[in-house]
């Protein structure tokens, strides 16, 4: 017991010692250094197709994109990306969630956004993200930027 006291002891006093040695200026350092640590990885400017069974592939690609891009209302361009409108009917909502959720699983770099304004406006769908997003839409999805 006493072993186990005396070991404590001079952990506590080795952490106390590097605390002691870490000025402010060092602690901003330290900080973002944790900071980076513990960032997420990004993932790549890529469709991981695989993300989805074979039979969710057919769905979102074949079925489900040119559903949506034929009843698509309008685009608007985003400093970090774009915004889709949809009418704003129950199954075209749903179609578009469906969508979504596909889309989320495949291109997680995305940030998207669905929106439906008040008294029976549009209902938006926004694609955003981190620097190069809008660059990855313009080259990937030319047909959906169509206006």
């Amino acid at each position: 017991m006493k072993e186990i006291t005396r070991i404590a002891t001079v952990i506590a006093l080795s952490a106390t010692s590097v605390i002691a040695q870490v000025s402010p200026t060092n602690a901003s350092s330290e900080r973002a250094s944790l900071a980076a640590l513990s960032a997420k990885p990004e993932s790549a400017f890529a469709c991981n197709r695989l993300a989805l069974t074979p039979e969710q592939r057919k769905r979102h690609f074949d079925e489900l994109g040119p559903k949506l891009r034929s009843i698509k209302a309008g685009v608007r361009e985003l400093p970090n990306g774009y915004e889709f409108e949809f009418p704003s009917d129950p199954k075209t909502i749903q179609l578009v969630a469906e969508w979504v959720a596909g889309e989320r699983a495949c291109c997680p770099f995305f940030d998207i956004t669905l929106r439906l304004e008040r008294e029976g406006g549009p209902f938006w769908m926004s694609l955003t993200g981190r620097e190069g997003v809008k660059q990855f839409l313009k080259a990937d999805a030319a047909a959906w930027i169509k206006k």
